[in-house]
C-alpha cells in the first residue's frame, strides 16, 4: 500500500502513513487531537481542516458550503488521504472550565443520626499491641488481628500481600501503636471479613478527616463531593466539563467512537483524567492528599459507567439495547485507574437498564421520591432524558432520546453554558426586536439551552415561528432572512457579538429543539397511560441534573417541554445523581437502597411501545397539537 506524508502545521513533524488513513487518525499519530463532537460521525462539521496542498477524498461535505471545499476545507473524521497532504488545523473549540469559580460549598443536609460507628463501612481504629518477646513469639499478623478483635471488635481480618510485605517495619516504627483503615463491611454482605486497607505508624488525632468521595460521571458535567467520613460532612465540591465531549456530546455518539478501533481506550483515558483532575483539585482546597482517600461512590448514565470500566458499550444502541452490567461489584481504585489510595473502595451504584442509570436510581432516592406518598413526576433533562413517575408503593421508569439540542449541540450557534452564552432573550411583540441576557455579561458568542428555551418561547408568543415551528418570512423585518440553511432570525448582529459574526438560530435548528422537547413531553405521556393515570394527578414535578436548574418554567411550558401544571408544583433540586451518590457513600443502609430502588422499577422500553410514536407527533408542536392539555398557553395566546 503506498504511503503518504502528511505535514500539519501545528505537529513538530510530518508522518507517513498509508493510503486510505482518515484525516483525523494521521493527525492521532502527529500527536494533533482534533475534536469529533460526533463521535466521528460526520455530522456536526466541527472537525473541518484546511488543505492547503495536495488533496484529501472526501466521503462527506455534511456542514461545508461550496465554497468551504473550494478553498479546501474538509472534515477530519470523513476525508482520507490519497497523496502527500499539508493541512491547516483552525483553532480548536476549547472545553473550558466551568464559570463558576465559588468555593462555597452548598449546603447538604447529613442524614439524621448519622453514626459512622453503625453506617459507615470504612474505620479508621487505633490499635496498642504488646511487643514480642521470648515467651511471646506471636508473629506480627496474628498479633495484629489480636489486637483487631479485642479493641476494636473485628472477627476476621484479611489484607493484601502489600500489607503483609510492611506490616512488620510498620509495628516497630510506631513502637507497637498503629491505625488501622478497615473496609470492615460492605452494603451487600454486613457479614463478611473486614478488610485492612491501610496501616500507618503511631496513632491519628481523633479530628484528622478520614476521606471519601461522591462521584457525578454526567454525560456534560462531571461533578465530586469530597468527604470527611467521620462526620459525614462534605468538606469541598468541584465540578468540569466531562472531557469526553471532544470525542461524542451524547451517549450514542460516544458508544460509536468508543466501538472503534482505539477508541474504547481513548474514551476511558478520558473521563479517568476528568475525575482524577477533579479529585486532586478537591484534596488541594484541603490540603489532603488523594492517596487518603479510601472510598468512592460513583453515579451516572450506563454509558458513562461502561466507558468509564472499559465496558463494550455497543449492546446499548443496538436492539434490543440491553447493557453490559447494571449492578456492578465493588472494586479496588487501581482496577479502575483512579489516583487514590489503590486499594480504596470503588462502588458503581446500580442501573436500571440500557438508558436509565445509576444517576436516576441514586436521583430516585436523594429527591424523595421513593417514599412520598403522593404521586410524583422525576426528570432528569439533558442529553438523554431520563423520567421517573410513582410514590412510595410503585415506580415506572423509562428513557427518551432527546439529544444534545439543550446542551447547545445540534444547532447553529448553540455553545454550552459557559461566558458569552445567550442565556435568557426577550422579543418585542410590536416590532419584533430581541434583547437578551449573557452569562457573564460580555459580548455575546452563541446560544446555551436556557437560551434557546427562552428564545423559542419569545418567538412562538410574538409570532416570529409559527405553531410547527416555521419563521414567519412575511413579518417584513430584516431579522428574518434566508440563509444557507434555509430562514433565519437574527438573535444578535455581527457588531453586537464576540466574533464579530450574526449570532441567528435556523429552521433546522428549531426544528431539533422541537424534537428534543416533543421526546421529553411524549415521555412522560406515556408513563401516565401506562399505569392508567392522568398527568396531571403528579402533585409533585421534580427536575433534577445540573441543567435544570437553568429551566425558566413558564418558558418551559409554553414550549411544551414541561406540562401545563401550576408553577408550585415544579421543584428543581440540582444534581440528584451526586446526592444520591454521597447519601451511598456515608450510610450502607441507604446504599441498599438504592439497589432495592432500581430493582423496583418498571423500566418501558419506548421504542418498542407503540404509542409512543404517536404522543411524540402530536408534541412536535408549540406547544402540542391539543391546546386543551396547556389551557394557560391557550389564553395567553387569546389574550395577545
Amino acid at each position: 500500500m503506498a504511503e503518504h506524508t502528511v505535514t500539519l502545521d501545528i505537529a513538530e513533524e510530518p508522518i507517513s502513513v498509508p493510503s486510505g488513513t482518515l484525516l483525523s487518525e494521521a493527525a492521532a499519530q502527529a500527536g494533533v487531537d482534533i475534536n469529533q463532537p460526533c463521535g466521528g460521525q460526520g455530522r456536526c462539521g466541527r472537525c473541518a481542516v484546511q488543505v492547503t496542498e495536495g488533496d484529501v477524498r472526501r466521503r462527506s461535505t455534511l456542514r461545508l458550503s461550496s465554497e468551504d471545499v473550494a478553498k479546501g476545507y474538509a472534515l477530519a473524521c470523513q476525508s482520507v488521504i490519497a497523496e502527500d497532504v499539508t493541512i491547516t488545523v483552525p483553532p480548536q473549540e476549547k472545553i473550558e472550565r466551568r464559570l463558576t469559580t465559588d468555593r462555597t460549598v452548598a449546603e447538604v443536609t447529613i442524614p439524621d443520626g448519622y453514626n459512622p460507628e453503625q453506617t459507615q463501612t470504612i474505620r479508621r481504629v487505633a490499635l496498642t499491641l504488646s511487643p514480642p518477646n521470648l515467651e511471646d513469639q506471636t508473629d506480627d499478623w496474628s498479633r495484629l488481628q489480636t489486637a483487631a478483635r479485642k479493641q476494636a471488635g473485628v472477627t476476621q481480618l484479611k489484607t493484601s500481600l502489600e500489607i503483609l510485605q510492611k506490616i512488620g517495619a510498620i509495628l516497630r516504627e510506631g513502637e507497637w501503636r498503629v491505625t488501622a483503615v478497615l473496609n470492615s463491611k460492605t452494603w451487600d454482605c454486613p457479614d463478611c471479613p473486614a478488610h485492612l486497607l491501610e496501616l500507618y505508624p503511631g496513632h491519628f488525632t481523633e479530628d484528622t478527616p478520614l476521606w471519601g468521595a461522591a462521584i457525578d460521571i454526567g454525560t456534560t458535567t462531571v461533578s465530586v463531593w469530597l468527604v470527611d467520613l467521620l462526620t459525614g460532612k462534605v468538606r469541598t465540591q468541584v465540578a468540569e466539563y466531562n472531557q469526553q465531549i471532544s470525542r461524542g456530546e451524547d451517549v450514542i455518539s460516544r458508544i460509536i467512537f468508543a466501538s472503534k478501533n482505539g477508541g474504547a481506550e481513548k474514551m476511558r483515558e478520558l473521563v479517568r483524567g476528568t475525575i482524577n483532575d477533579l479529585l486532586a483539585q478537591a484534596c488541594k482546597r484541603v490540603k489532603a492528599a488523594p492517596s487518603e482517600i479510601f472510598k468512592v461512590t460513583i453515579a451516572g448514565n450506563s454509558t458513562m459507567i461502561h466507558l468509564l470500566l472499559g465496558l463494550p458499550a455497543a449492546s446499548i444502541r443496538l436492539t434490543p439495547f440491553v447493557t453490559g452490567v447494571n449492578h456492578i461489584p465493588t472494586m479496588a481504585a487501581a482496577e479502575v485507574g483512579l489516583d487514590i489510595h489503590p486499594r480504596a473502595m470503588v462502588d458503581c451504584l446500580p442501573g436500571v437498564a440500557s438508558y436509565v442509570g445509576a444517576d436516576i436510581s441514586a436521583g430516585v432516592l436523594s429527591s424523595g421520591m421513593a417514599d412520598s406518598e403522593d404521586v410524583v413526576l422525576f426528570l432528569d433533562v439533558g442529553t438523554n432524558g431520563e423520567i421517573v413517575l410513582g410514590s412510595k408503593d410503585w415506580l415506572v421508569t423509562c428513557a427518551c432520546s432527546a439529544g444534545p439540542a439543550f446542551e447547545g449541540a445540534g444547532v447553529l450557534h448553540g455553545m454550552r453554558a459557559t461566558k458569552g452564552a445567550i442565556e435568557e432573550v426577550w422579543i418585542d411583540g410590536k416590532n419584533y426586536e430581541p434583547s437578551f441576557r449573557v452569562v457573564g455579561n460580555v459580548k455575546p458568542r452563541g446560544l446555551c439551552g436556557s437560551g434557546l428555551i427562552s428564545l423559542l418561547a419569545e418567538m412562538f408568543l410574538t409570532g416570529v415561528v409559527d405553531k410547527g415551528g416555521s419563521i414567519n418570512t412575511k413579518l417584513g423585518i430584516t431579522r428574518v432572512r434566508d440563509g444557507d440553511h434555509g430562514s433565519e432570525y437574527v438573535i444578535a448582529r455581527a457588531d453586537e457579538t464576540k466574533h464579530e459574526k450574526d449570532i441567528v438560530i435556523t429552521n433546522v435548528d428549531i426544528d431539533n429543539l422541537l424534537r428534543a422537547k416533543a421526546a421529553i413531553y411524549a415521555g412522560f405521556t406515556v408513563l401516565a397511560n401506562s399505569v392508567g393515570i392522568p398527568l396531571e394527578t403528579a402533585e409533585h414535578v421534580l427536575v433534577g441534573g445540573s441543567f435544570g436548574k437553568y429551566i425558566n418554567v413558564e418558558k418551559a411550558v409554553e414550549i411544551g417541554l414541561l406540562p401545563d401544571m401550576p408553577w408550585d408544583r415544579f421543584q428543581f433540586l440540582g444534581n440528584t445523581s451526586v446526592q444520591g451518590a454521597y447519601l451511598g457513600l456515608i450510610d450502607h443502609n441507604l446504599r441498599r437502597r438504592i439497589t432495592e430502588i432500581a430493582a423496583r422499577m418498571t423500566y418501558i422500553e419506548l421504542s418498542a411501545d407503540n404509542t409512543f410514536y404517536d404522543a411524540f407527533m402530536s408534541a412536535l408542536f408549540l406547544p402540542h397539537t391539543d391546546m386543551s392539555l396547556f389551557p394557560t398557553i391557550a389564553a395567553a395566546i387569546e389574550r395577545g
